[in-house]
């Protein structure tokens, strides 16, 4: 089992900088799969970002060269660095952790309970 709990959420004028943290309570994380998803009002769930084991990563591509996902298998945390956002980015953000590297929420086992990311124009 694995337990996840986000962190750093917050409101932010547009143009503005939020890190987000995942804290995982498990006996190790280094082998799961760890990625952000955000689902905004109205909206479906949707990939943000994914990080292997190894650190290789992927992006959307709406927050591609803005965003910059980070993991530390040691302190057993993952990070989402926001920056230039935008209203659109407005959305609560889930951390989740599975075996398969996939976009596809479906793939992944362990969700956090979501953080609220508000960007004002």
């Amino acid at each position: 089992q694995v337990q996840l709990v986000e962190s750093g959420g917050g409101l932010v004028q547009a143009g503005g900088s939020l890190r987000l943290s995942c804290a995982a309570s498990t006996r190790t994380v280094s082998p799961y799969i760890m990625a952000w998803f955000r689902q905004a009002p109205g909206r479906e769930r949707e990939f943000v970002a994914v990080v292997s084991w190894s650190g290789s990563t992927s992006y959307a591509d709406s927050v591609k060269g803005r965003f910059d996902i980070s993991r530390d298998n040691v302190k057993k945390l993952m990070y989402l660095q926001m920056n230039s956002l935008r209203p659109e980015d407005t959305a609560i953000y889930y951390c989740a952790a599975g075996s398969t590297r996939s976009a596809d929420s479906r793939a992944y086992d362990y969700w956090g309970q979501g953080t609220q990311v508000t960007v004002s124009s």
